[in-house]
């Protein structure tokens, strides 16, 4: 089956934005996991903008499902795992600047500092994966550098498809096609995931090399009109009619 993966960042942001406990992440990753959801995602940035260390910590005590750690490839983000040892540590490209994550990681123009980066985070048990766009240079990279996992960015397929330039959708998702079927080869297990929607998650579940989406900034913007539970079951419903189809 499809695993889905929610991302929790945003409920943060909400709470951030007024200062006060609500709405608690942990409490929206506790439901998740009661409708559903086969993990939790939370990126703990440099900046603190969203999910905070206080939030890891109660996450990592209290939470009944695999907890996947984003983070950036910095000593003070690789000592915080090396602390929690969460089941997964997602490597993401991060720019302070940045409203959300812009691109993917570039492994194969750091392969050596990222190598050195992930081996003691594979030593704790973490699993290690890299967030990359669909470049077979990067995949390779991965792949070498002894990732378990790479997390193919979907956000261009999904801009493309929501300003309507259809050709270039088809061309992304045809690139991601290939990306997913490439580092299934190379024995990387294929994860995906950024700005997808019910829209635009049926070709990507689609895609039997997949094993896991992640999901966040829309299932919480959904929630806003219909909760989360009743977002997150619709787009386990979109995953599960694209794959059984």
């Amino acid at each position: 089956m499809l695993r889905l993966g929610v991302n929790i960042d945003h409920v943060a942001t909400i709470r951030n934005a007024r200062g006060t406990p609500w709405p608690d992440p942990v409490r929206a990753a506790t439901l998740a996991a009661a409708v559903g959801a086969d993990g939790i995602t939370a990126h703990l940035r440099e900046d603190r903008r969203h999910i905070s260390d206080a939030d890891i910590d109660n996450l990592m005590a209290s939470l009944s499902l695999p907890l996947n750690l984003e983070m950036a490839a910095t000593m003070e983000m690789q000592a915080i795992a090396l602390r929690h040892r969460p089941h997964a540590v997602c490597i993401v490209p991060e720019k302070r600047e940045e409203r959300t994550t812009e691109g993917g990681l570039d492994v194969a123009g750091n392969e050596s500092f990222l190598a050195d980066f992930i081996a003691p985070l594979r030593e704790a048990g973490c699993r290690v994966s890299l967030f990359i766009g669909h470049e077979a240079a990067q995949i390779q990279a991965s792949a070498r550098i002894g990732a378990a996992v790479v997390e193919l960015h979907t956000g261009a397929y999904c801009d493309f498809d929501t300003e309507g330039r259809i050709a270039e959708r088809d061309a992304e998702l045809a690139a991601l096609r290939e990306a997913a079927v490439l580092a299934d080869s190379l024995g990387l297990e294929v994860h995906a995931g950024h700005g997808l929607t019910f829209d635009t998650v049926g070709p990507i579940a689609a895609i039997p090399q997949i094993k896991e989406l992640n999901i966040g900034h829309f299932l919480i913007a959904e929630s806003v009109f219909t909760g989360l539970d009743n977002a997150i079951r619709e787009m386990r419903a979109c995953m599960d009619k694209a794959r059984n189809a």
